[in-house]
Protein backbone atom coordinates (compact mmCIF):
# COMPACT_ATOMS: atom_id res chain seq x y z
CA UNK A 1 0.00 0.00 0.00
CA UNK A 2 0.98 3.60 -0.60
CA UNK A 3 -0.56 6.26 1.59
CA UNK A 4 -3.95 5.60 3.13
CA UNK A 5 -5.72 4.10 0.13
CA UNK A 6 -3.50 3.35 -2.87
CA UNK A 7 -2.74 -0.27 -3.74
CA UNK A 8 0.44 -0.90 -5.72
CA UNK A 9 0.07 -3.18 -8.74
CA UNK A 10 2.31 -4.49 -11.48
CA UNK A 11 5.48 -2.65 -12.45
CA UNK A 12 4.84 -1.03 -15.81
CA UNK A 13 7.97 1.01 -16.36
CA UNK A 14 11.48 1.80 -15.21
CA UNK A 15 12.82 5.30 -15.40
CA UNK A 16 15.85 7.37 -14.52
CA UNK A 17 15.30 7.35 -10.78
CA UNK A 18 13.13 4.38 -9.93
CA UNK A 19 10.08 2.45 -11.03
CA UNK A 20 6.54 3.10 -12.19
CA UNK A 21 3.69 0.86 -11.09
CA UNK A 22 0.06 0.57 -11.95
CA UNK A 23 -2.04 1.42 -8.92
CA UNK A 24 -5.60 1.54 -7.66
CA UNK A 25 -7.33 4.12 -5.49
CA UNK A 26 -9.37 1.91 -3.17
CA UNK A 27 -11.70 4.76 -2.24
CA UNK A 28 -13.11 5.26 -5.73
CA UNK A 29 -11.70 2.29 -7.70
CA UNK A 30 -9.79 4.71 -9.95
CA UNK A 31 -6.64 3.55 -11.75
CA UNK A 32 -3.52 5.59 -11.00
CA UNK A 33 0.20 5.61 -11.80
CA UNK A 34 2.64 5.29 -8.89
CA UNK A 35 6.28 6.39 -9.15
CA UNK A 36 8.62 4.87 -6.58
CA UNK A 37 12.07 6.25 -5.74
CA UNK A 38 14.32 4.49 -3.20
CA UNK A 39 14.59 6.63 -0.06
CA UNK A 40 18.29 5.82 0.20
CA UNK A 41 19.09 7.04 -3.29
CA UNK A 42 22.12 9.32 -3.34
CA UNK A 43 20.20 12.15 -4.97
CA UNK A 44 16.54 12.07 -3.95
CA UNK A 45 14.63 14.15 -6.47
CA UNK A 46 11.03 12.97 -6.52
CA UNK A 47 9.98 15.61 -3.99
CA UNK A 48 11.13 18.34 -6.39
CA UNK A 49 9.06 16.93 -9.21
CA UNK A 50 6.13 16.77 -6.79
CA UNK A 51 6.59 20.47 -6.04
CA UNK A 52 6.56 21.34 -9.74
CA UNK A 53 3.38 19.32 -10.31
CA UNK A 54 1.69 20.96 -7.33
CA UNK A 55 2.45 24.39 -8.76
CA UNK A 56 0.54 23.30 -11.89
CA UNK A 57 -2.51 22.00 -9.98
CA UNK A 58 -5.78 22.58 -11.87
CA UNK A 59 -3.86 23.57 -15.00
CA UNK A 60 -5.25 21.97 -18.15
CA UNK A 61 -2.99 19.34 -19.70
CA UNK A 62 -1.08 18.27 -16.59
CA UNK A 63 -1.81 15.17 -14.48
CA UNK A 64 -3.21 15.54 -10.99
CA UNK A 65 -1.12 14.44 -8.04
CA UNK A 66 -3.08 12.36 -5.53
CA UNK A 67 -0.39 11.65 -2.94
CA UNK A 68 3.28 12.12 -2.15
CA UNK A 69 5.06 10.56 0.79
CA UNK A 70 7.05 7.61 2.13
CA UNK A 71 6.04 4.04 1.35
CA UNK A 72 8.34 1.58 3.09
CA UNK A 73 11.78 1.88 1.52
CA UNK A 74 10.52 4.28 -1.15
CA UNK A 75 9.21 7.75 -1.74
CA UNK A 76 5.99 7.50 -3.72
CA UNK A 77 4.26 9.89 -6.10
CA UNK A 78 0.70 8.92 -7.06
CA UNK A 79 -0.67 10.56 -10.19
CA UNK A 80 -3.38 10.29 -12.82
CA UNK A 81 -3.03 7.36 -15.18
CA UNK A 82 -2.83 8.65 -18.75
CA UNK A 83 -2.90 7.23 -22.26
CA UNK A 84 -0.12 6.46 -24.77
CA UNK A 85 2.76 8.81 -25.54
CA UNK A 86 3.22 10.69 -28.79
CA UNK A 87 6.07 8.30 -29.58
CA UNK A 88 3.70 5.34 -29.21
CA UNK A 89 1.17 7.03 -31.48
CA UNK A 90 3.91 7.95 -33.95
CA UNK A 91 4.70 4.24 -34.24
CA UNK A 92 1.01 3.47 -34.63
CA UNK A 93 0.83 5.91 -37.55
CA UNK A 94 3.82 4.32 -39.30
CA UNK A 95 6.20 7.01 -38.05
CA UNK A 96 4.76 9.94 -39.99
CA UNK A 97 2.23 12.50 -38.84
CA UNK A 98 0.30 14.72 -41.25
CA UNK A 99 0.82 18.47 -41.22
CA UNK A 100 -2.59 19.03 -39.64
CA UNK A 101 -1.83 16.63 -36.79
CA UNK A 102 1.57 18.21 -36.09
CA UNK A 103 0.05 21.70 -36.08
CA UNK A 104 -2.65 20.66 -33.62
CA UNK A 105 -0.04 19.01 -31.39
CA UNK A 106 2.06 22.18 -31.60
CA UNK A 107 -0.81 24.44 -30.57
CA UNK A 108 -1.58 22.31 -27.52
CA UNK A 109 2.05 21.99 -26.47
CA UNK A 110 2.67 25.72 -26.80
CA UNK A 111 -0.18 26.26 -24.35
CA UNK A 112 1.39 23.67 -22.02
CA UNK A 113 4.87 25.15 -22.27
CA UNK A 114 3.56 28.67 -21.71
CA UNK A 115 1.87 27.53 -18.48
CA UNK A 116 5.10 25.89 -17.31
CA UNK A 117 7.08 29.04 -18.04
CA UNK A 118 4.42 31.14 -16.29
CA UNK A 119 5.23 29.14 -13.14
CA UNK A 120 8.90 30.16 -13.50
CA UNK A 121 9.90 26.65 -14.62
CA UNK A 122 11.86 25.53 -17.66
CA UNK A 123 11.23 21.95 -18.78
CA UNK A 124 14.59 20.96 -20.32
CA UNK A 125 13.57 17.51 -21.55
CA UNK A 126 11.36 17.76 -24.61
CA UNK A 127 10.86 14.39 -26.29
CA UNK A 128 7.78 12.53 -27.60
CA UNK A 129 7.84 10.14 -24.64
CA UNK A 130 7.12 13.04 -22.26
CA UNK A 131 3.84 14.00 -23.91
CA UNK A 132 0.95 11.62 -23.31
CA UNK A 133 -2.64 11.69 -24.46
CA UNK A 134 -5.52 11.36 -22.07
CA UNK A 135 -7.37 8.09 -21.70
CA UNK A 136 -10.08 7.00 -24.08
CA UNK A 137 -12.27 6.04 -21.11
CA UNK A 138 -12.34 9.72 -20.15
CA UNK A 139 -12.90 10.93 -23.74
CA UNK A 140 -9.50 12.64 -23.56
CA UNK A 141 -7.60 10.67 -26.19
CA UNK A 142 -7.14 13.88 -28.19
CA UNK A 143 -5.81 16.00 -25.32
CA UNK A 144 -2.02 16.02 -25.00
CA UNK A 145 -0.61 16.07 -21.47
CA UNK A 146 2.87 17.13 -20.40
CA UNK A 147 4.64 14.88 -17.91
CA UNK A 148 7.96 14.11 -16.21
CA UNK A 149 9.59 17.15 -14.66
CA UNK A 150 12.66 15.15 -13.74
CA UNK A 151 15.04 17.63 -15.38
CA UNK A 152 12.99 20.77 -14.84
CA UNK A 153 14.46 23.83 -13.18
CA UNK A 154 13.26 27.20 -11.90
CA UNK A 155 14.60 30.05 -14.04
CA UNK A 156 13.52 32.83 -11.66
CA UNK A 157 15.33 33.07 -8.32
CA UNK A 158 13.88 33.90 -4.89
CA UNK A 159 14.36 37.62 -5.52
CA UNK A 160 12.42 37.51 -8.78
CA UNK A 161 15.47 37.73 -11.02
CA UNK A 162 16.11 35.64 -14.11
CA UNK A 163 18.93 33.14 -13.64
CA UNK A 164 22.22 34.46 -15.05
CA UNK A 165 23.64 33.44 -18.39
CA UNK A 166 26.42 30.89 -18.00
CA UNK A 167 28.60 28.79 -20.26
CA UNK A 168 30.43 25.48 -19.91
CA UNK A 169 27.28 23.77 -18.61
CA UNK A 170 26.93 20.00 -18.79
CA UNK A 171 24.40 18.72 -21.29
CA UNK A 172 20.92 18.34 -19.83
CA UNK A 173 18.06 16.95 -21.89
CA UNK A 174 17.57 14.67 -24.86
CA UNK A 175 20.26 15.16 -27.49
CA UNK A 176 18.02 14.48 -30.49
CA UNK A 177 15.76 17.43 -29.69
CA UNK A 178 17.78 19.81 -27.49
CA UNK A 179 18.65 23.30 -28.69
CA UNK A 180 21.90 24.28 -30.35
CA UNK A 181 22.77 26.49 -27.37
CA UNK A 182 22.43 23.49 -25.06
CA UNK A 183 24.95 21.59 -27.20
CA UNK A 184 27.29 24.57 -26.84
CA UNK A 185 27.14 24.32 -23.05
CA UNK A 186 25.06 27.44 -22.53
CA UNK A 187 22.60 27.82 -19.67
CA UNK A 188 19.08 26.91 -20.78
CA UNK A 189 16.10 29.24 -20.63
CA UNK A 190 12.63 29.49 -22.16
CA UNK A 191 14.00 29.81 -25.67
CA UNK A 192 15.60 26.37 -25.47
CA UNK A 193 12.33 24.66 -24.56
CA UNK A 194 10.72 26.21 -27.63
CA UNK A 195 13.55 25.29 -29.99
CA UNK A 196 13.46 21.70 -28.74
CA UNK A 197 9.73 21.59 -29.49
CA UNK A 198 10.48 22.78 -33.02
CA UNK A 199 12.95 19.96 -33.54
CA UNK A 200 10.35 17.48 -32.30
CA UNK A 201 7.71 18.88 -34.67
CA UNK A 202 10.06 18.38 -37.63
CA UNK A 203 10.82 14.85 -36.41
CA UNK A 204 7.09 14.10 -36.60
CA UNK A 205 6.78 15.59 -40.09
CA UNK A 206 9.94 14.10 -41.59
CA UNK A 207 10.01 10.77 -39.78
CA UNK A 208 13.61 11.41 -38.74
CA UNK A 209 16.11 14.21 -38.27
CA UNK A 210 19.41 14.72 -40.15
CA UNK A 211 21.41 14.16 -36.96
CA UNK A 212 19.94 10.74 -36.18
CA UNK A 213 21.99 7.58 -36.60
CA UNK A 214 25.41 9.23 -36.66
CA UNK A 215 28.31 6.86 -36.11
CA UNK A 216 30.88 7.59 -33.43
CA UNK A 217 33.44 5.76 -31.33
CA UNK A 218 32.07 6.96 -28.00
CA UNK A 219 29.22 8.92 -26.45
CA UNK A 220 31.12 12.20 -26.26
CA UNK A 221 31.93 12.04 -29.94
CA UNK A 222 28.36 11.08 -30.80
CA UNK A 223 26.86 14.07 -29.01
CA UNK A 224 29.46 16.36 -30.52
CA UNK A 225 28.47 15.11 -33.97
CA UNK A 226 24.78 15.63 -33.23
CA UNK A 227 25.43 19.23 -32.21
CA UNK A 228 27.72 19.87 -35.17
CA UNK A 229 25.14 18.49 -37.60
CA UNK A 230 22.38 20.64 -36.09
CA UNK A 231 24.48 23.77 -36.52
CA UNK A 232 25.43 22.81 -40.06
CA UNK A 233 21.86 22.06 -41.17
CA UNK A 234 20.17 25.24 -42.46
CA UNK A 235 16.65 25.75 -41.17
CA UNK A 236 15.43 25.98 -44.77
CA UNK A 237 16.91 22.56 -45.52
CA UNK A 238 15.48 21.02 -42.35
CA UNK A 239 12.00 22.34 -43.20
CA UNK A 240 12.17 21.86 -46.98
CA UNK A 241 8.90 20.65 -48.44
CA UNK A 242 6.82 21.90 -45.52
CA UNK A 243 5.00 25.20 -44.92
CA UNK A 244 7.20 28.25 -44.47
CA UNK A 245 5.74 28.75 -40.99
CA UNK A 246 7.69 25.70 -39.77
CA UNK A 247 10.95 27.46 -40.65
CA UNK A 248 9.63 30.72 -39.18
CA UNK A 249 9.01 28.96 -35.88
CA UNK A 250 12.60 27.74 -35.63
CA UNK A 251 14.06 31.06 -36.75
CA UNK A 252 12.06 32.85 -34.07
CA UNK A 253 12.99 30.37 -31.32
CA UNK A 254 16.68 30.44 -32.16
CA UNK A 255 16.63 34.23 -32.39
CA UNK A 256 15.32 34.83 -28.87
CA UNK A 257 17.61 36.43 -26.32
CA UNK A 258 18.57 34.39 -23.25
CA UNK A 259 16.13 36.08 -20.86
CA UNK A 260 13.53 37.18 -23.42
CA UNK A 261 9.90 36.26 -22.90
CA UNK A 262 8.60 34.44 -25.99
CA UNK A 263 5.49 35.56 -27.86
CA UNK A 264 3.50 32.35 -27.50
CA UNK A 265 0.46 33.78 -29.28
CA UNK A 266 2.58 34.57 -32.34
CA UNK A 267 3.94 31.03 -32.39
CA UNK A 268 0.50 29.46 -32.05
CA UNK A 269 -0.77 31.68 -34.86
CA UNK A 270 1.90 30.22 -37.17
CA UNK A 271 0.28 26.82 -36.78
CA UNK A 272 -3.32 28.03 -37.00
CA UNK A 273 -2.31 29.76 -40.25
CA UNK A 274 -0.96 26.50 -41.66
CA UNK A 275 -4.23 24.77 -40.78
CA UNK A 276 -6.43 27.44 -42.37
CA UNK A 277 -4.22 27.80 -45.47
CA UNK A 278 -4.34 24.04 -45.92
CA UNK A 279 -8.12 24.04 -45.91
CA UNK A 280 -8.33 22.00 -42.72
CA UNK A 281 -10.43 22.52 -39.63
CA UNK A 282 -8.84 22.86 -36.20
CA UNK A 283 -11.01 20.19 -34.60
CA UNK A 284 -8.45 18.25 -32.51
CA UNK A 285 -8.98 15.16 -34.62
CA UNK A 286 -5.56 13.58 -35.08
CA UNK A 287 -4.10 10.89 -37.30
CA UNK A 288 -4.60 8.36 -34.51
CA UNK A 289 -8.16 9.38 -33.66
CA UNK A 290 -9.90 6.89 -35.94
CA UNK A 291 -7.51 4.02 -35.40
CA UNK A 292 -8.86 1.13 -33.37
CA UNK A 293 -6.41 -0.11 -30.74
CA UNK A 294 -6.92 -3.81 -30.04
CA UNK A 295 -5.45 -5.33 -26.89
CA UNK A 296 -3.07 -2.60 -25.79
CA UNK A 297 -0.21 -3.92 -23.70
CA UNK A 298 2.23 -2.83 -21.03
CA UNK A 299 5.78 -2.58 -22.32
CA UNK A 300 9.02 -2.03 -20.48
CA UNK A 301 11.76 -0.88 -22.81
CA UNK A 302 15.11 -0.05 -21.26
CA UNK A 303 17.07 0.39 -24.48
CA UNK A 304 17.75 4.06 -25.36
CA UNK A 305 17.97 5.30 -28.94
CA UNK A 306 21.64 5.61 -29.83
CA UNK A 307 21.46 9.32 -30.55
CA UNK A 308 19.05 10.37 -27.82
CA UNK A 309 20.66 10.97 -24.47
CA UNK A 310 23.92 12.43 -23.22
CA UNK A 311 25.40 11.29 -19.94
CA UNK A 312 24.59 12.73 -16.54
CA UNK A 313 25.51 16.31 -15.85
CA UNK A 314 26.45 16.95 -12.24
CA UNK A 315 25.11 19.71 -10.04
CA UNK A 316 22.42 20.97 -12.37
CA UNK A 317 19.83 21.87 -9.70
CA UNK A 318 17.24 19.86 -11.63
CA UNK A 319 14.39 17.96 -10.12
CA UNK A 320 14.39 14.36 -11.29
CA UNK A 321 11.99 11.44 -11.41
CA UNK A 322 11.34 8.25 -13.37
CA UNK A 323 10.64 8.64 -17.05
CA UNK A 324 7.00 7.95 -17.69
CA UNK A 325 7.32 5.13 -20.16
CA UNK A 326 10.55 3.47 -19.24
CA UNK A 327 12.46 5.32 -21.91
CA UNK A 328 16.11 6.23 -22.02
CA UNK A 329 17.63 8.29 -19.22
CA UNK A 330 18.09 11.90 -20.11
CA UNK A 331 21.21 13.94 -19.58
CA UNK A 332 21.20 15.37 -16.10
CA UNK A 333 19.52 12.26 -14.76
CA UNK A 334 21.11 9.55 -12.66
CA UNK A 335 20.14 6.30 -14.36
CA UNK A 336 19.20 3.19 -12.45
CA UNK A 337 20.97 -0.05 -13.25
CA UNK A 338 19.62 -1.08 -16.63
CA UNK A 339 19.31 -4.57 -18.01
CA UNK A 340 19.50 -5.57 -21.64
CA UNK A 341 16.48 -4.70 -23.75
CA UNK A 342 13.46 -6.73 -22.75
CA UNK A 343 9.76 -6.51 -23.29
CA UNK A 344 7.01 -7.58 -20.92
CA UNK A 345 3.53 -7.69 -22.38
CA UNK A 346 0.29 -7.83 -20.44
CA UNK A 347 -3.19 -7.02 -21.68
CA UNK A 348 -4.42 -4.00 -19.78
CA UNK A 349 -6.70 -1.63 -21.62
CA UNK A 350 -6.50 1.22 -19.10
CA UNK A 351 -2.74 1.48 -18.80
CA UNK A 352 -0.84 4.49 -20.10
CA UNK A 353 2.31 2.56 -20.96
CA UNK A 354 1.05 0.27 -23.71
CA UNK A 355 2.91 0.23 -26.98
CA UNK A 356 2.50 -1.50 -30.27
CA UNK A 357 5.44 -3.56 -31.46
CA UNK A 358 8.04 -1.15 -32.79
CA UNK A 359 9.37 -1.34 -36.31
CA UNK A 360 13.15 -1.37 -36.27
Amino acid sequence: MVGPNFRVGKKIGAGNFGFIHLGKDLQNDEDVAIKLEPIKTRSPQLHLEYRFYKSLTNTDGFPRVHYFGPAGKYNALVMDLLGPSLEDLFDLCNRKFTIKTVCQIAIQLLFRMEKVHDKNIIFRDTKPENFLTGRKENQEQNKVYMIDFGLAKEYIDFEGRHIPYREHKSLTGTARYMSINTHLGREQSRRDDLEALGHMFMYFLRGNLPWQGLKADNLKERYQKIGDTKRATPIEELCKGFPEEMAAYLRYSRGLKFDEKPDYNYLRKLFTTIISDGGWVHDDIFDWSELVMSQPSVTQDSSPPKDSQPRRSQGNNAAAAPAAAGGAPAAGAQPTKASARKTETQDYTTCCFWKIKKKK
